[in-house]
C-alpha cells in the first residue's frame, strides 16, 4: 500500500526531527506540509492548498486559518494546526468557528503526529465534536488508511466519505460501550449472559460474584484471540519445510515452538524495521521468525540471510544487526524502541550484503 508506505516514511522523518521542532510554524512545515503533499496536493500551488487562508467570522475580520485545501475550486479541507508537543484536541479551538463559515464538509485538526478529521453528521454546517476518522502516524492501522484514501486527490469521494463518516462515527461509539463492559461490566450485560445458564434468582452478592466472572471471562476471551492470532500470522502452528539451504540449524532453539513467547514489544519493534526496510525492498520479503532467545528477522524468510535479531528477554534489550557479515553479529543496546530507527544505515547495509 503506496500510502501506508509514505506515512511510515513521514513517521520516521518526525521521530527523527520533533526535538528540534520548537514551534507552531517549523512544525506545519517540517509535518504537516508533507501529510497534505502525501495526499497528493500540490503544497507549491496556492490555488490548490492555501495558507493562512483569510476566514471572517462575524465582526471579527482577518482571522486566519492554517490550510484549505481546494479541488476544482471548492474548498473541501480545512486544516488547523498545533505544535507537535500539544494535544490535537478540538477544544479551545478555533476550528468549530472556522469551519462554520466555510463550505468545506471536512476539518483537520492536528499536531503533525495525529490528524484528527471532522464533519457535520449530526448538524448540518456545525462541526461535530468529535472526529468520526484519526490518523496517528505512530500508530497506524490499514483500516483508517482505507478510508484516507478517499481524501486523496485523485480518490476524493465526498459520498464514499460521508458514507464511511457515518459508519465509523457508530463504530467508535459501540466499541467505546464494549471497552466500558470489559472494564466494568454492567448489570445488564452480567443479566443478559448469566440467564441463558443461570435459573437461580440473581442477588446482590451473586450479581457482584458473576460481574467478576465475566469481566475474567471478556478479559480472557479477548486475550486468547489475540494470542491466538499472532500464533497464525508467524506460523507458530505450523511446520513449513524448506530446501536443504534454508533449513534451520539443530542448534537453533526455535524447534521447540511451545516454549516460545511472542511479546507485544518484539511484534512492535519488528513493524518499526519492517518499515525501515520497506523503504529498499517489498513487505512480502521481510520474515519474522521467534525464537526462545531471541526474535529474528529474515529474508525471504531465510534463515541463512539474518538481517536482525532483537534480544528482549533480559533486562537490557539489544538490536543485533549483521551488517558486518551473517557470522559476524553487533548488539547495540536500545533504551527505547525508538533508538532502532538510529540503526537504519547497518540495517540497509545488511540488505546490500544479499
Amino acid at each position: 500500500m503506496e500510502l501506508k508506505l509514505k506515512l511510515e516514511q513521514l513517521h520516521q522523518r518526525v521521530n527523527g526531527l520533533k526535538e528540534q521542532i520548537q514551534t507552531e510554524e517549523a512544525t506545519k512545515n517540517a509535518f504537516v506540509m508533507p501529510f497534505i503533499q502525501i495526499l497528493g496536493y500540490d503544497i507549491f500551488n496556492p490555488t490548490e492548498v492555501i495558507p493562512e487562508h483569510i476566514c471572517d467570522i462575524g465582526t471579527k475580520k482577518g482571522e486566519k486559518v492554517d490550510y484549505v485545501i481546494r479541488k476544482n475550486d471548492e474548498p473541501i479541507l480545512i486544516f488547523e494546526c498545533k505544535h507537535w508537543k500539544e494535544n490535537a484536541d478540538a477544544h479551545n479551538s478555533q476550528l468549530h468557528r472556522y469551519y462554520h463559515v466555510s463550505k468545506a464538509r471536512f476539518g483537520v485538526l492536528t499536531n503533525g503526529r495525529v490528524y484528527n478529521f471532522y464533519a457535520d453528521l449530526e448538524k448540518p454546517n456545525i462541526m461535530d465534536e468529535k472526529p468520526f476518522l484519526t490518523i496517528d502516524i505512530e500508530d497506524l492501522k490499514d483500516s483508517s488508511i482505507k478510508i484516507l484514501e478517499s481524501f486523496t486527490k485523485n480518490g476524493y469521494n465526498l459520498e464514499t466519505i460521508l458514507d464511511s463518516a457515518e459508519a465509523l462515527k457508530y463504530i467508535k461509539a459501540i466499541r467505546k460501550e464494549f471497552e466500558k463492559e470489559i472494564e466494568n461490566p454492567s448489570d445488564e450485560l452480567v443479566k443478559l449472559l448469566v440467564n441463558r445458564f443461570f435459573d437461580k434468582p440473581l442477588t446482590a452478592n451473586r450479581m457482584l460474584a458473576f460481574k467478576e466472572y465475566a469481566k475474567k471471562a471478556l478479559s480472557i476471551s479477548i486475550n486468547e484471540s489475540i494470542s491466538d492470532r499472532l500464533k497464525s500470522a508467524l506460523n507458530i502452528n505450523e511446520t513449513i519445510k524448506k530446501q536443504e539451504d534454508n533449513r534451520i540449524d539443530v542448534s537453533d532453539d526455535s524447534t521447540d515452538v511451545s516454549k516460545i513467547v511472542t511479546t507485544e514489544e518484539e511484534l512492535e519493534a519488528f513493524q518499526i524495521v519492517k518499515a525501515i526496510l520497506r523503504e529498499k525492498i517489498s513487505a512480502t520479503r521481510i520474515a519474522p521468525r521467534d525464537t526462545q532467545s531471541y526474535f529474528g528477522v529474515l529474508l525471504d524468510d531465510n534463515n541463512r540471510k539474518p538481517i536482525c535479531r532483537f534480544h528482549f528477554n533480559t533486562t537490557n534489550k539489544y538490536l543485533e544487526t549483521f551488517h558486518n557479515g551473517k557470522d559476524a553479529g553487533e548488539k547495540t543496546l536500545l533504551n527505547n524502541l525508538d533508538d532502532i530507527y538510529g540503526l537504519r544505515n547497518q540495517l540497509h547495509q545488511t540488505l546490500d550484503q544479499y
